[in-house]
């Protein structure tokens, strides 16, 4: 089976979660709400587009190789300068801005800088420990959990600063 059929599998799985499920249970929210929450959704399927897909057709080939454990030295490629790795922490740094922008939008409650951060560190510390399972050519790295939480802060940082915009952007939303 192809790498194209293997991620277009996945895509119309997390397309059946949305329709059928989150969609469902969205609904009866502010349109506002709706709209961030489809946004979030749609950001954390290209998340998991670029870092564990495929999943679903990896499933079963889960412990036909070792488990690499996580390198657990912080920057320890730029340290030895090995490969790409200014790329590589700009990428990590790049991919969770829009997650610490989202979650306080997308959340009924207040989400306060610490929430923030620990919110990365999870979905960070999930990546990492997944990686590994569904792809031997995957590993994981506490730099990467790092870098990906600095996102989050940077994140969280421009939704304190676009705020304002953003709120009045959604009233004209919901109205």
């Amino acid at each position: 089976m192809s790498m194209n059929l293997k991620i277009i599998i996945d895509f119309l799985f997390l397309l059946f979660l949305y329709l059928f499920i989150y969609c469902m249970k969205w609904k009866s929210m502010d349109r506002d709400i709706f709209f961030v929450r489809t946004i979030m959704y749609i950001y954390i399927a290209f998340v998991f587009y670029f870092t564990l897909m495929p999943v679903i057709t990896s499933l079963l080939f889960v412990f036909d190789h070792p488990y690499v454990p996580m390198n657990l030295v912080p920057f320890i490629d730029v340290l030895e300068k090995r490969g790409d790795y200014l790329r590589q922490i700009g990428l990590n740094v790049m991919m969770t801005i829009p997650f610490g922008f989202l979650v306080p939008l997308a959340s009924n409650k207040k989400v306060t800088f610490p929430k923030v951060i620990i919110y990365t560190f999870i979905l960070s510390l999930s990546i990492e420990l997944i990686q590994p399972f569904i792809n031997a050519i995957r590993s994981s790295d506490i730099t990467d959990i790092i870098t990906n939480i600095l996102g989050g802060i940077v994140g969280y940082g421009l939704y304190m600063l676009f705020k304002p915009i953003t709120k009045r952007v959604l009233v004209r939303i919901k109205g």
